[in-house]
């Protein structure tokens, strides 16, 4: 990072209106949350994270109202980036103005550690990246690779899991305590090291992320019929409540009511870049042919990341909050400018036009509310 003063110009202040408001819940969380998954070498060089533009971004989305951040040790450098961030402006936003949401146990692509050991450690690394005494959520990262596979198809519309097809999904009645093989152990084991944390006051709440809603549905379960009998704190979604895949609200009763679950999360509207203006990232995990079909509702509705967004947020409400990635004050700018948007009484009936329009071509090329294989 360059050792010029930090710039505060004009376009590091907040465009005047209403600020992002927090949601009703236990873990009192704004409407938007800072996706720092940006803050890594995925989406961004060396040279960008280095700059003084990460930690601009932060402190606008701190001034809009954006007080939550979320990140993981798998995001390479993105704890670190964020922490020197954080720290750096503490003068303006302490510690106790905004919450800190990491994950532990993915390691890196196709390495996984979930012993209570690893869980441990990774959690004490990501107090010192972060540079605070206390995480406010910590999560066990993408469970769909190590608990016991249950699943009996891993792309396709998966909402079946509700219905007929549930028993085959392990969702069945009596099947909520069914510990299926190792994997689901080690589930249980790296949730109750971070149990003993939460109890030592080193960690607030405690959830599990993943990318089949199936899968979260039956660990949540898993968990609340497993001693000591606790619900999982918060639950993180991502790709599930999109302008293409919707199929997040289908499930929320289910998490809610029959899981307990405390808090839900939902992350990525533009599906890890698919839903983006420009052309998904080239290791994208959707199929060529779903590519095709998004590009011709990209050529279709014009702005496609801003109908993504708005379609998003209009779904989210103020029932649960969104994590949206941020590389830079622009895009901050143009998430608050969204946000404001969904949440006045406007005629947007063109804009819903385009929304039906960008859906029924997902839904006749047979991808409306279909899944892909976990990346």
């Amino acid at each position: 990072m360059s050792i010029e003063p930090i710039p505060d110009n004009a376009e590091d202040a907040p465009v005047i209106g209403s600020s992002i408001t927090s949601i009703k819940g236990p873990l009192a969380l704004p409407a938007l949350i800072f996706g720092a998954g940006s803050f890594s070498n995925q989406y961004n060089t060396d040279d960008h994270l280095e700059s003084y533009v990460p930690l601009r971004a932060v402190r606008l989305a701190l001034r809009y109202g954006i007080r939550a951040f979320d990140t993981s040790i798998y995001y390479g450098p993105s704890e670190i980036v964020l922490g020197k961030a954080l720290q750096a402006i503490k003068h303006e936003f302490p510690r106790s103005s905004y919450k800190l949401m990491t994950k532990c146990g993915r390691i890196s692509v196709n390495d996984f550690d979930y012993s209570p050991n690893h869980i441990r450690n990774s959690v004490q690394r990501s107090l010192e990246r972060l540079q605070t005494n206390y995480l406010d959520t910590v999560y066990l990262h993408d469970t769909e690779f190590v608990c016991t596979p249950v699943m009996p198809t891993e792309t396709g519309y998966h909402a079946a899991a509700l219905g007929e097809a549930r028993e085959a999904y392990g969702l069945a009645e009596g099947q909520e305590s069914v510990v299926r093989g190792e994997g689901d152990q080690k589930i249980l084991d790296a949730f109750a090291e971070l149990s003993k944390m939460k109890a030592e006051g080193l960690v607030k709440h405690i959830g599990i992320t993943g990318y089949p809603l199936p899968v979260l549905l039956r660990l949540a379960l898993l968990i609340l019929y497993t001693p000591p009998y606790k619900p999982v704190d918060v639950i993180l979604s991502y790709s599930h409540l999109t302008l293409q895949d919707s199929t997040f609200l289908e499930f929320i009763p289910h998490l809610r009511e029959r899981a307990k679950v405390g808090q839900l999360v939902v992350a990525s509207p533009f599906s890890m870049g698919l839903l983006a203006s420009r052309l998904p990232p080239s290791w994208h995990p959707s199929p060529e042919t779903m590519r095709k079909v998004t590009a011709d509702v990209r050529q279709d509705v014009g702005d496609l990341s801003d109908l993504a967004l708005r379609y998003s947020m209009r779904k989210c409400g103020m029932d649960f909050p969104l994590v949206v990635g941020f590389s830079n004050l622009q895009e901050v700018h143009a998430s608050a400018r969204v946000w404001r948007q969904a949440r006045e009484e406007t005629d947007d009936s063109d804009r819903l036009e385009r929304e039906e329009r960008a859906r029924k071509i997902f839904q006749q090329a047979g991808y409306l509310d279909w899944s892909w294989a976990s990346p």
